[in-house]
């Protein structure tokens, strides 16, 4: 009886459904993006703080995407496994993965917590933070406290994607919204007032994190369509196995992300150094401050691209489940085209709007070198934008069939190889500038393969017997 509750997702009009699911999806992931983006905001315009607080920011920025890397493939790879489960009527197993869900987020956190407590001045000096004395005191002082909240901020990434398998999408945007906006009432209060620097950043953020844990577990208490039991919080490893096996897309994309972020850190530093201007002591920390912001609006991007892809998981693998092929290709085809124009806007606001962007970083209390390369940053870095939402979108998709070793395949091409592979070299022909180049070469080239997988993913929904393939691919 409880897979009735969710029949109208094969019943209901695809665009319906799409601004139901993605709508919620969207807004939760953007909400949860302000975390870090509204603590460089207020850092960047706070004078004592400053492109030295900024790049400290940055800094510490991919040690937080780890923790939240193995809280997706947590949560993703339940949502997209409770889904499936759910289409093919197997509710037990959604519910014991829920459960199992829980208990690894629980174990990961802890142990993520406990190696940044013990090696934290090796892993700041690992991503960049060695830039200038300045910048290295103020990572460490932001990165201890944020630290702190890892288990919470795990807690609440990872069971969001769940409770939106469960039915939830509202429930689970306005949890992590409530989160959101205790940190952005008490991030001024903390900085501006009682002056607490990085560390008042931080704790604003970690208390808005365990509002929304708390939040993520009041609703599990209270789950709608799958409901837990006290024996699907005991270890099942081939349903634990499946169900990370569906998230790994959304592990590695997050975790490659961060190898680029190190090795483009990395690069600003060594080449920064060489720089005529930026080889100066006083404006060292300007290039990686002005990345760091650059990744911070290219994250409000792919927040609203994975947010429309995500929020299409539940959906694509319910339809996949219950054989709707036809369903599912009308639902790629409407959400490749969302992305582009998504990627389009982007487009044209980091082209011809750079400096406002800039302004609402602190560029005002800036040099004219942190302007000038700020601007060039963004009109260079993000030039390709539009085929990273459309890349973005088309590995989410998979993941959300069940295809997790193509999406695998994609993301990691993308990361690695292309991310971390151009970051690497381009600086060696173009200095500081090559650092600038890497992005959108790496899209370009992602965007050709991805062409190929797209048209491959279109033929397979055009054939028959989807159910009885998607089951073996669970399987």
């Amino acid at each position: 009886m409880e897979t009735k509750n969710n029949v109208f997702l094969v019943e209901e009009p695809v665009s319906r459904l799409m601004g139901r699911y993605a709508v919620p999806c969207i807004i939760s992931l953007l909400v949860g993006a302000l975390y870090n983006i509204v603590d460089q905001i207020f850092i960047a315009n706070a004078s004592y703080l400053g492109s030295y607080g900024n790049a400290a920011n940055t800094v510490v920025f991919p040690l937080t995407v780890i923790a939240l890397a193995l809280a997706v493939m947590v949560g993703d790879g339940c949502c997209a496994f409770v889904s499936l489960s759910m289409g093919q009527g197997r509710t037990q197993d959604a519910g014991r993965s829920m459960g199992n869900s829980i208990l690894v987020t629980l174990i990961f956190s802890l142990m993520l917590c406990v190696v940044y407590l013990t090696f934290s001045s090796r892993i700041i000096a690992m991503f960049g933070g060695t830039v200038n004395e300045e910048t290295f005191r103020h990572s460490e002082e932001y990165f201890f406290w944020i630290t702190l909240g890892i288990p919470f901020y795990m807690f609440g990434q990872a069971m969001n994607p769940v409770i939106r398998a469960d039915g939830s999408p509202k429930f689970a945007m306005a949890s992590t919204l409530a989160g959101a906006a205790v940190n952005i009432i008490l991030d001024p209060v903390f900085i501006f007032v009682f002056r607490w620097g990085m560390m008042g950043a931080a704790v604003a953020t970690v208390i808005g994190q365990v509002v929304t844990a708390v939040l993520a577990v009041w609703y599990l208490a209270h789950t709608k369509t799958v409901k837990l039991h006290r024996d699907d919080f005991k270890l099942k490893w081939d349903i634990m196995g499946r169900t990370l096996m569906l998230g790994i897309c959304s592990f590695l994309s997050q975790v490659s992300l961060v190898a680029a972020m190190a090795a483009i850190n990395n690069m600003i530093r060594r080449y920064g150094a060489m720089d005529v201007v930026f080889g100066q002591e006083q404006y060292a920390q300007i290039p990686m401050a002005v990345v760091g912001i650059v990744m911070k609006f290219f994250q409000i991007v792919i927040s609203i691209v994975v947010g429309m892809a995500a929020g299409c998981i539940p959906i694509v693998g319910y339809n996949m489940g219950a054989g709707a092929g036809k369903r599912v290709k009308e639902l790629f085809t409407k959400l490749l085209a969302a992305e582009a124009s998504v990627g389009i806007l982007a487009f044209v606001i980091v082209e011809f709007f750079p400096a406002v962007l800039i302004g609402i970083f602190g560029a005002a209390n800036e040099s004219v070198y942190y302007t000038e390369f700020a601007v060039r940053a963004f009109r260079v870095y993000l030039c390709m934008v539009v085929f990273a939402c459309v890349n973005k979108a088309a590995f989410i998709f998979l993941q959300a069939m069940g295809k997790a070793a193509a999406s695998t395949m994609l993301s990691m091409v993308r990361e690695i190889i292309f991310g971390v592979g151009f970051a690497l070299l381009l600086p060696r022909f173009f200095g500081l500038d090559g650092v600038l180049y890497s992005m959108p070469a790496s899209d370009v080239l992602t965007f050709l393969i991805s062409v190929v997988v797209i048209a491959l993913t279109y033929k397979q929904l055009n054939g028959k017997n989807i159910g009885q393939r998607t089951k073996q691919d669970a399987m």
